[in-house]
């Protein structure tokens, strides 16, 4: 198993996912390829530390203040981290997601709502338009949690 299947089944919340475009990545120039390839980029699973060092290297901006705008807007994050549809969305311009910032937390049943349900995965994607937007699903429940594809609502109507 990968790191980034690990990651997405809940194993490594210690670990941080980042995903970048090719393209983003040639222009940037800043983060090597050492992450596994997925059809429009990379994702790479490192320590958390490390993990917001290098999307600060990759990306220019911090971690989790990038993070804490992008939850201001929710979106459909692929649950493979590779890409997602910004909840901006226009057929005239480009919408691929640029970047994605992705974090994992353990089952919590004291917190209630979906820590209760299970590990979630957290995601933060950046937009090639400019906007940010967020996402978040329980492990093994990624269809009956978060944001679908093609809506711009959480399926579980609660957080």
């Amino acid at each position: 198993m990968s790191k980034l299947d690990e990651f997405l089944a809940g194993e490594r919340h210690d670990d941080v996912a980042l995903f970048l475009t090719h393209e983003y990545l040639d222009s940037q120039g800043k983060l090597p390829n050492l992450g596994e390839e997925v059809e429009n980029g990379y994702v790479l699973v490192v320590p958390g530390d490390d993990g917001r060092r290098a999307f600060a290297a990759g990306t220019g901006m911090d971690a989790m203040e990038f993070s804490r705008t992008a939850m201001g807007q929710k979106g459909h994050v692929d649950r493979d981290l590779g890409g997602g549809e910004c909840p901006d969305r226009d057929p005239d311009e480009n919408h691929q997601a640029e970047f994605i910032f992705s974090f994992s937390e353990a089952q919590n049943e004291e917190v209630g709502g979906l820590y209760a349900r299970g590990a979630v995965v957290h995601a933060y994607a950046h937009c090639a338009c400019g906007a940010s937007y967020s996402d978040k699903w329980v492990v093994g429940e990624e269809t009956e949690t978060g944001v679908q594809p093609g809506e711009s609502d959480p399926a579980e109507g609660t957080e």
